[in-house]
């Protein structure tokens, strides 16, 4: 898995200050220049910047390697939501497995089948898989684009059934009122697609666990990171 990581090669910072940069911009609705502050405060000089640059370098890529881990379910929830870019309206669609992992967000002017046939391929391409079951609203764009793209795909259609993907696009609210809106058209769908993959990761269901389950959880998770982000085991310099 490390191998499909880029290169950290010519950073003179450490892989563990690296990863744990980008998953305090990543995981927790803070601007780079509270992440700044943050590592600051732990010794470590480093520049807001510096972690903009690192986060556009790694964080697709960590997000890419949590995905794989593990294949995705086989019921596929879709949904769409409104987002404001520069003040202007565009879409961000999002799928989600039935355990609730993001499986994949894409960001389009328009919610049509045009935008739901391409996320639909755009989802079977980066899953390598076909699920069983998709489950959307009563959009009908997504039921033409389903019947085109997967037509031996059972799908339902129900505003109720659909709550796991509706729910998952809390953190992305929150994010983006904290960051005080998107103001590039490129700029959301590289951060949305690093922040959907590697936020989830670290939220497990808490509610369904006991304090002791949690952490023995969060250690797991947090081992799986450092797995995928290659801090363990590899030198600390370049």
């Amino acid at each position: 898995m490390g191998s499909t990581l880029p290169s950290y090669r010519g950073h003179r910072y450490p892989v563990e200050v690296i990863s744990h940069c980008v998953w305090l911009y990543l995981r927790s609705p803070l601007s780079l220049r509270e992440v700044e502050e943050l590592m600051l405060q732990r010794g470590v000089i480093v520049s807001y910047e510096t972690v903009r640059r690192w986060c556009a370098k790694f964080g697709q890529a960590y997000a890419d390697g949590l995905r794989r881990r593990p294949r995705p379910g086989g019921k596929w929830h879709l949904d769409e939501v409104f987002i404001k870019i520069n003040g202007v309206h565009k879409y961000l669609w999002r799928a989600v497995d039935q355990d609730g992992m993001v499986l994949d967000i894409l960001v389009r002017n328009r919610r049509d089948k045009a935008a739901a046939r391409r996320f639909f391929r755009r989802l079977m391409k980066r899953t390598r898989s076909v699920p069983r079951v998709v489950i959307t609203d009563k959009l009908r764009s997504c039921g033409a684009a389903r019947r085109e793209v997967m037509p031996s795909v059972e799908h339902r259609s129900h505003k109720g059934l659909n709550n796991r993907a509706e729910n998952s696009h809390q953190p992305t609210s929150q994010r983006e009122r904290a960051i005080k809106g998107f103001r590039s058209t490129g700029g959301p769908q590289r951060f949305l697609s690093a922040f959907s993959g590697i936020s989830p990761h670290f939220r497990p269901h808490r509610h369904l666990m006991t304090a002791s389950q949690h952490r023995a959880e969060m250690a797991i998770r947090f081992a799986i990171w450092d797995q995928i982000t290659s801090a363990a085991g590899r030198p600390t310099t370049a």
